[in-house]
């Protein structure tokens, strides 16, 4: 089935740190500090406030990288990527999870019909389909088995994968 609507409630307080991030969504750390330092995509749940402090993305925010990072795959420019992500922020995660992304490669179209599928097909262009909800599970599964952290936190404390400040606390001792 290319649409599906029965995809769980999120919990918007819980962020996960660039690695984690990357690792989710099958992306570079190079990549995903351009694309914030750009404003492609950038942490909802925190960003980044001076030394010491880590970007918290929220699982919208990896559905959306991981997204991107499939339709780079597949050709289609920055600059249509740019434009189809501003559609995508322009609505609420239940949308995203309705919709399929397809492409001609020189353009990004949304389907929420298997009617414009099939017009699509009739013009002659070879297009590919992402279908959102199902990335939105990939994603939801990738993260279960990485560590999150509630943004209530201050962001500068110990975290296993924070090599940089195990580095600075050493440095430091």
């Amino acid at each position: 089935m290319l649409f599906s609507d029965d995809l769980p409630e999120l919990d918007e307080e819980v962020g996960y740190r660039g690695p984690t991030a990357c690792q989710a969504a099958g992306i570079t750390y190079r990549q995903l500090d351009y694309w914030a330092r750009t404003g492609l995509v950038e942490p909802s749940v925190r960003s980044a406030g001076g030394s010491g402090t880590q970007r918290l993305y929220g699982f919208r925010d990896i559905l959306v990288l991981k997204v991107v990072k499939r339709l780079l795959d597949t050709g289609v420019s920055l600059q249509q990527i740019r434009g189809a992500i501003q559609v995508l922020r322009d609505r609420g995660v239940e949308d995203l999870a309705g919709i399929t992304l397809m492409s001609d490669g020189a353009s990004v179209y949304e389907c929420t019909s298997t009617d414009e599928v099939i017009d699509l097909l009739q013009g002659g262009q070879g297009v590919f389909g992402i279908a959102v909800g199902r990335v939105w599970r990939e994603v939801e599964g990738e993260l279960s088995e990485l560590p999150g952290e509630r943004a209530e936190q201050d962001g500068a404390g110990e975290h296993p994968d924070d090599e940089l400040s195990a580095r600075r606390a050493a440095r430091l001792a």
